[in-house]
């Protein structure tokens, strides 16, 4: 697995990165994870043609309205993925393997692909796969602005606010964070650095 770091970058920005990305991974058949975080922006997915009231970028990912802010980290995945089910369920359990480590009270809802306790939504995925590599991946709440998250409702999900690890109670630094979620998604798809 190669790690890219790329620090803060803006949300349009990354985006031609990891197609960069995603043709360099459909050439050297290895899997790249991107590391990063954005400034305040809503992205909003492909098929969604609600309007929100707040100032939306379209992105070519599934799924609804989406949150980036300084304090969320962002794993971007150019994966070989031969089959997205189990590409999928490895992303998973990397992350319900740090979940149940630091915040057992997380659980994994299938019907609103993310993480949850109970109401409050702590990480989203969304992927798409182009010539059998993967794109996008997930955002996991760390130490974020809740205030500018709580503008919409997670994903446009009814009864759910956002929250984070900060909030919840786990002090971990961001960096700290990327590199337990490394050591997991490295056990889950067998694949070292």
């Amino acid at each position: 697995m190669i790690v890219h770091n790329w620090g803060e970058v803006e949300y349009a920005d990354a985006r031609q990165m990891m197609q960069a990305v995603h043709a360099q991974a459909l050439k050297d058949r290895k899997n790249h994870l991107m590391l990063c975080s954005h400034p305040n922006i809503f992205t909003v997915g492909s098929d969604e043609k609600e309007h929100f009231g707040v100032e939306t970028l379209q992105s070519d990912r599934g799924g609804s309205i989406t949150c980036h802010t300084k304090g969320q980290n962002v794993y971007y995945f150019c994966f070989q993925v031969q089959k997205p089910a189990l590409f999928y369920k490895k992303v998973l359990s990397a992350f319900e393997s740090f979940f149940m480590k630091y915040l057992a009270e997380v659980k994994y809802n299938k019907k609103a692909a993310g993480f949850y306790i109970q109401n409050r939504k702590i990480a989203s995925l969304g992927f798409r796969y182009s010539q059998g590599v993967s794109l996008h991946g997930v955002a996991l709440n760390v130490n974020v602005d809740l205030t500018f998250h709580a503008q919409v409702n997670p994903c446009n999900l009814e009864g759910i606010v956002p929250t984070s690890l900060h909030n919840e109670g786990l002090m971990m630094s961001q960096e700290l964070v990327n590199e337990k979620i490394i050591c997991l998604l490295q056990r889950s798809f067998e694949d070292a650095v």
